[in-house]
């Protein structure tokens, strides 16, 4: 069989890259999804997929614990759920990808317009095709390798392309709470086709820092809430090399954003940090928290023992989440892996969130993240992918899709 989807996926290579390079060209930033979308639907129904496309909302999803997102109104931002049913009475998998895409950033640092999907040596360049559209199309074409072979399934297959991994998660909550479960997920995010069993957690932070005005020619008069930051700043390395030797993962602290001051000879008054926690795979986001605020509340300054700095989680966060390598998931996709490829897969952990962690803390989901593209490109100008190694991605997928769901529930 493996030889087969080999074989299939040789002569699917040219319509693979059409596909690849039909997403990339149909920009994805957040509020602006919907053109994609359309491409993805496309490609579901003409493998014969139940499809649902919908925008998500309403009060109840808003106000829902584990909701984070800049935004609340998603209008023109749909979410698409296709379902393949099996013939009943084997295991579920939701095959989940993001289609949301960050910035290009600095026009000047890219050889080419972000969204060109130019080829060339065969990598394909353009903002997100690593990030994850790549990923995105090897499962579609795992779907239609199975079908053109007439591989019959007993268990369903919900794929699902949502919204706002970037700032979040948001969509694949509305894909949940929608009634969208499995009894496994895979999310194919560019690990390099290593094995992701674990997931680091990460949220955002913001730090406010009071100091006391006065002119700078009479600076001992005042007191400069940006040298009171450099106070905050080394307790904060203190508690990331603390919390790095207890932790499987490193679960860096970035301080992202510094400001302060508005005037050159002023003492400044405020200083305002921003910034991202690490949170490690066995770890809650609140524990993560307490650490960080319990670290800031007892530094030994005299100032800011006074005027304790503000500390503030707002913006994006991103659950984190771990699964057994023993895994009777984890085993099925890396016998996948050893059959297609012909060696064991690399396992590590995931160095940034995913919507995987969301999927197991609001559903207790057994969760993996396994794909094709490299993160040191991700979010980088001139990003890109092998084709070849989505080529690869789609046969391992098709084989570990074919052994998951004809087991019996």
């Amino acid at each position: 069989m493996i030889k087969q989807m080999k074989a299939w996926m040789g002569g699917k290579e040219g319509e693979l890259a059409s596909f690849l390079q039909q997403l990339v060209q149909a920009p994805s930033l957040p509020g602006n999804e919907a053109k994609a979308q359309e491409i993805i639907m496309a490609k579901l129904q003409s493998l014969g997929a139940k499809v649902d496309r919908w925008e998500p909302g309403g009060d109840s999803f808003v106000i829902h614990p584990l909701f984070c997102c800049p935004r609340t109104d998603f209008s023109g931002s749909p979410n698409v759920v296709g379902v393949w049913e099996g013939k009943g009475h084997g295991r579920s998998l939701i095959l989940n990808g993001h289609i949301d895409v960050v910035p290009p950033g600095d026009l000047q640092q890219w050889d080419d317009d972000p969204f060109s999907g130019k080829i060339e040596q065969g990598k394909m360049y353009g903002r997100g095709v690593t990030d994850m559209k790549g990923g995105l199309a090897a499962m579609l074409f795992a779907m239609e390798c199975l079908r053109d072979l007439q591989i019959p399934l007993k268990g369903d297959v919900i794929f699902q392309s949502v919204i706002e991994e970037e700032r979040g998660g948001a969509g694949t909550l509305a894909a949940y709470l929608r009634g969208y479960q499995g009894d496994a997920a895979i999310i194919p995010e560019p690990t390099d086709m290593k094995l992701f069993p674990k997931q680091q957690g990460s949220m955002w932070f913001r730090i406010r820092i009071k100091g006391k005005s006065a002119h700078g020619g009479t600076r001992y008069e005042g007191v400069s809430a940006i040298e009171k930051g450099y106070v905050v700043m080394e307790v904060i390395r203190e508690l990331e090399q603390k919390r790095n030797t207890a932790s499987p993962i490193p679960i860096p602290i970035n301080v992202g954003t510094i400001e302060g001051g508005n005037w050159p000879s002023s003492v400044p008054d405020q200083v305002e940090f921003t910034g991202r926690m690490g949170v490690s795979p066995d770890e809650e986001l609140v524990d993560a928290q307490q650490e960080l605020y319990h670290a800031i509340s007892s530094i030994e300054d005299e100032w800011l023992k006074e005027y304790p700095p503000e500390l503030q989680w707002y913006g994006a966060r991103w659950h984190p989440g771990s699964l057994p390598s023993h895994h009777p998931f984890a085993e099925t996709l890396m016998n996948s892996f050893r059959e297609v490829v012909g060696i064991d897969p690399i396992v590590q952990a995931s160095p940034w969130g995913t919507d995987g962690g969301l999927l197991n803390k609001v559903g207790g989901i057994p969760v993996l993240i396994f794909g094709p593209g490299k993160t040191g490109v991700a979010h980088y100008p001139n990003e890109y992918i092998q084709l070849e190694q989505v080529g690869t991605c789609v046969v391992v997928l098709a084989s570990m899709i074919m052994k998951w769901c004809n087991v019996q529930k």
